[in-house]
């Protein structure tokens, strides 16, 4: 345990896991103090995603950055899934699409844009596995195909509600069937063909794969029970703080639920590891999009009380087809400088401007828009309405 004590006394950033057990304390002591709790789930994650980071850069040193990047998408994607399972038990799909749509879209774009930002500040030009990238960004785009199907499919009628539901699960087969041999491909039968551009720099020696694993192990429990007390506290302290409803559904819980990911990425492309930060970040919304959603969609059926489909609300479909064109833009040359990832993050902020302006809806919504509101205000879950 000597390298992780030495890293928390030498660290000043993890000098905040004092607050993870403060967080923990708070949530029994005061439920309702949600802005507290907010606050102090913020300051719990900073720190364990810091740990995370270093923890999966030792694995990542020992294995390679495409394994690296694979495990800290799968482990870091393990916040939105729990968080996800625990919403789609209570019947809130409504939350559920919110939270996957705004991972993928943001992981695609934040994530992505800025490690090429904060790589490039860094190091005149980077270079990365352009294959790696590209079939990131295909199987991305396959997902968004399998949602933009019963998106745009007609359903008001109880045959057509039949048919989604029909569809939505031969999607989430084929989906899942598609992500299982892509990692196939890349990690088996053509692994030679995504081996990294190998300019990382040299850093500190790697922790022990033992202390690494177990750290990675325990902090991903522990960003996941507090993601869960910040997504309880983040709608009443949005109120607060003068946030919309759709940009906390679509931006906020995506942020502080993948601060692990962007801990790693960003500490990656900052030591001209750009593999694994592009890894992680297209990784992780492929993995969302491929696997999380698909498994959810099956899993409604056992654990749900009723099925949920693959249908999402226009918005969100249209801004994860625009998240998953862009990345595959950027990626098609494997070399980035600074403004590459500026450009990136314009169309981010773009999204993010619009979602936070977003008025409420009139009483001219459809009649699907004014359900879907008033279960909204039934659950007191006010997530994206677009």
């Amino acid at each position: 345990m000597n390298p992780l004590l030495k890293e928390i006394r030498h660290n000043p950033l993890l000098w905040l896991l004092a607050f993870v057990p403060v967080l923990f304390v708070a949530q029994n002591v005061k439920p309702d103090a949600h802005t507290l709790l907010f606050v102090l789930s913020v300051l719990a994650i900073v720190p364990l995603a810091g740990l995370l980071s270093h923890a999966t850069e030792s694995v990542a040193a020992k294995t390679g950055d495409t394994v690296g990047g694979l495990l800290n998408a799968t482990l870091g994607n393990l916040t939105e899934l729990v968080i996800a399972l625990t919403a789609l038990h209570a019947g809130q799909y409504t939350l559920v699409k919110a939270s996957v749509a705004g991972a993928i879209v943001t992981n695609t774009l934040f994530m992505l844009g800025m490690s090429f930002l904060l790589g490039g500040l860094r190091h005149h030009v980077q270079e990365y596995d352009r294959g790696s990238a590209r079939l990131q960004a295909s199987l991305l785009f396959l997902a968004t195909i399998g949602i933009l199907i019963p998106s745009v499919s007609e359903a008001d009628s109880a045959a057509g509600s039949e048919f989604t539901a029909k569809l939505s699960v031969g999607l989430s087969v084929l989906l899942i069937v598609a992500y299982g041999l892509g990692l196939l491909f890349s990690l088996k039968t053509h692994r030679e063909l995504f081996g990294g551009a190998g300019h990382a720099e040299a850093g500190e020696a790697p922790w022990p794969m033992a202390l690494a694993l177990a750290t990675l192990a325990g902090v991903t429990i522990l960003v996941a029970l507090v993601s869960e007390v910040f997504v309880e506290s983040v709608q009443e302290a949005a109120v607060t703080f003068g946030m919309t409803p759709a940009f906390v559904g679509f931006i906020v819980v995506a942020l502080v639920g993948g601060a692990a990911e962007m801990a790693s990425a960003f500490s990656g492309a900052r030591k001209n590891r750009l593999d694994l930060s592009v890894g992680i970040a297209l990784g992780s919304a492929s993995q969302i999009a491929l696997f999380v959603a698909p498994v959810l969609v099956l899993l409604s059926y056992v654990i749900g009380p009723e099925p949920m489909s693959l249908q999402f609300w226009p918005g969100a479909v249209v801004m994860m087809l625009i998240a998953t064109m862009t990345a595959s833009l950027v990626t098609n040359s494997g070399r980035s400088a600074w403004f590459v990832g500026v450009l990136v993050l314009m169309v981010y902020l773009i999204f993010a401007m619009t979602l936070y302006l977003l008025p409420p809806r009139t009483k001219g919504e459809s009649k699907h828009a004014s359900i879907t509101a008033t279960a909204l205000i039934e659950h007191r879950l006010p997530y994206l309405r677009v």
